[in-house]
């Protein structure tokens, strides 16, 4: 058995060097970890990270040495080598990645100092400029807002210099991947989850250890760098890992999709669904379609009791970002685009603006805020 540390994320200089010991065979690192934890755990584990997602359900994933340093090698062999910046919390897979990518790579990462911001992106990456290559890994709404202030010179410089940037967490609406390209930001949609230590498939291909296949409709991934399971949770463990007739293990996404010609393409989570007058209506899918009108493109999709259809989608964005279209007119123009690529009963109820949306710590939406807020606005 190993000796497990349950530590913050708050430094990220003193987590990097926790972090070196527990890749080495030192004490597992214990991250995001609430309420009485074990002291122990199995040997061969580095990091034990606590997380509920946007489900709003606990658990503790249970990542080994050797599963965290495949992912990041993984990752070396697709985009290459060099220096990362470190813009995301080292609490989440995303960030904790960047950290072992510096080691696993002898760098040094930089680390924002401060809030989030495109001056303090712009500060922190332009000394950053040199002989090497230079990588970073944001979520969705980090980058729109980068590309929002790319006005400013200084900003641009800063997105232009990364020969990769990571870009993962949730669906990027193809509006902010078209912007991106036509002002020449290199940016890499990722697909993965903290079982699979991180992004695990880039743009739409697996990296080259990751296999992909599709069971009943939904993902699953095979590969190295697959977590060990769920710490004291083995009945989660045998439900979300299994082992195929060759022995090879795979992890169930929980998520829709296919794959085709080697080509992933992911639909959703199978269970953000709901039934709208009899109709199963996918919010993921939805959600997709809203975020590709100008002004929506932050937009979430959030399902709510319906008196008349039983449930009804909502769209929640923030206010301001309509442009210079009315409510009225953003919904109709939302309904129409869901209708023509789903059909007429997944079209959305209402349009819901908010000053802004809850958060988690990894950027991504707190969906459970969300419908909360939305619950209440009658």
């Amino acid at each position: 058995m190993a000796e497990l540390i349950t530590t913050t994320a708050d430094d990220a200089a003193q987590l990097q060097h926790d972090l070196e010991r527990a890749l080495d065979g030192g004490p597992a690192l214990g991250l995001g970890m609430l309420g009485e934890q074990p002291s122990e755990v199995e040997d061969g584990t580095a990091v034990v990270i606590g997380t509920s997602g946007s489900t709003g359900i606990p658990k503790r994933v249970v990542l080994s040495a050797e599963a965290l340093r495949a992912g990041a090698e993984a990752t070396a062999n697709r985009i290459g080598s060099g220096r990362w910046l470190l813009a995301l919390p080292a609490g989440y897979v995303a960030g904790l990645q960047v950290l072992v990518r510096s080691i696993v790579s002898g760098t040094t990462p930089v680390v924002l100092d401060g809030g989030f911001s495109p001056r303090v992106f712009a500060e922190a990456t332009l000394p950053m400029i040199g002989a090497e290559p230079l990588f970073t890994s944001l979520v969705p709404a980090q980058i729109s807002t980068l590309l929002d202030a790319a006005d400013d010179t200084a900003v641009l410089a800063a997105l232009q210099a990364y020969a990769a940037i990571l870009v993962g967490g949730q669906a990027l609406p193809q509006p902010v991947r078209d912007r991106a390209a036509e002002l020449g930001v290199r940016l890499v949609r990722t697909y993965g989850s903290t079982e699979t230590s991180g992004g695990c498939v880039y743009d739409g291909i697996p990296l080259d250890t990751v296999a992909a296949r599709i069971v009943d409709g939904q993902l699953q991934i095979a590969g190295p760098m697959l977590a060990d399971g769920y710490l004291e949770d083995p009945d989660l463990t045998a439900r979300t890992f299994t082992r195929d007739e060759h022995g090879i293990r795979w992890y169930r996404t929980g998520d829709l999709g296919i794959v085709e010609d080697g080509v992933v393409r992911v639909h959703g989570r199978a269970d953000n669904v709901i039934v709208s007058g009899g109709i199963n209506i996918s919010l993921d899918r939805v959600e997709r379609i809203v975020r590709g009108i100008p002004g929506l493109t932050s937009a979430v999709v959030v399902g709510v009791d319906d008196e008349r259809w039983g449930e009804a989608s909502v769209i929640v964005a923030v206010r301001g970002e309509a442009l210079r279209r009315s409510d009225s007119e953003q919904l109709e123009r939302a309904r129409a685009a869901v209708a023509h690529e789903i059909g007429k009963p997944a079209r959305p109820a209402r349009l819901i603006l908010v000053d802004e949306l809850a958060t988690l710590s990894s950027g991504k939406p707190d969906r459970e805020a969300i419908r909360r807020v939305v619950a209440d606005v009658r």
